[in-house]
């Protein structure tokens, strides 16, 4: 039996700290405490600089997956908190996840769902405000299958019109998917700028993708126009 989960975080005080610039973490599973992490370096990928391999671009275009959004919220964030190896633990608590479910409903976190038939193979999750992405895990159970949910989701969110995409700390998977680093003081510049209303949402982007005969098509061609 899991411990009872506490009291979720507060969605505007999730927001609040996601415009200043912090997120919370957790230091296991179970743990009933968060910490707010503001890092002294932050990662980014710009959505016109995303490396997207031609490999990954065939995959994109057959339509090897499908993809959708908001689809299964609950699944993705389930699947990302699961540890990645033995003995290490995961940082989203039950805390956490009851939280970023309520943002979720509340209109404020996203998920990119990744499909093998019926079968959920990948994916990822973040929060969504003024025109910022802030990317917070992702998980894969098939090849390639996390690296088609970031390319749908750097297609929908420029033509969403959105501008930034957080990925917090630099890992050396984002580094080869284009992602750089800066001090969090030219991030928080970077933030503040990209205030204001996007164009659409990320669901509604990646439904009009979805419309297309050939959905991957469509996103291949979309990252082609500048990577």
């Amino acid at each position: 039996m899991h411990a009872p989960v506490p009291d979720t975080i507060p969605v505007e005080l999730l927001l609040r700290a996601y415009r200043s610039g912090v997120f919370p973490m957790a230091d296991h599973r179970n743990d009933r405490e968060v910490y707010w992490v503001e890092p002294r370096e932050r990662a980014i990928i710009p959505l016109g600089g995303l490396h997207v391999s031609k490999s990954l671009r065939k995959v994109i275009r057959q339509d090897r997956f499908r993809v959708s959004c908001d689809e299964d919220f609950a699944s993705v964030i389930a699947a990302c908190a699961q540890p990645r190896e033995e003995l290490a633990e995961s940082w989203i608590s039950h805390q956490i996840e009851a939280s970023y479910i309520a943002l979720h409903r509340a209109g404020h976190a996203h998920s990119i769902e990744v499909w093998l038939g019926e079968e959920l193979v990948g994916g990822l999750y973040g929060v969504a405000f003024d025109r910022v992405f802030c990317g917070e895990s992702m998980f894969s159970r098939a090849t390639n299958a996390s690296k088609v949910a970031l390319a749908w989701l750097v297609a929908a969110m420029r033509n969403a019109g959105y501008v930034l995409l957080d990925c917090q700390f630099m890992t050396e998977h984002l580094a080869s998917m284009g992602a750089v680093a800066m001090p969090q003081a030219a991030y928080l510049e970077k933030l503040f700028a990209a205030q204001g209303q996007p164009s659409a949402t990320i669901p509604q982007a990646v439904a009009a993708a979805n419309a297309h005969s050939s959905p991957g098509n469509s996103i291949a061609q979309d990252l082609t126009q500048t990577s």
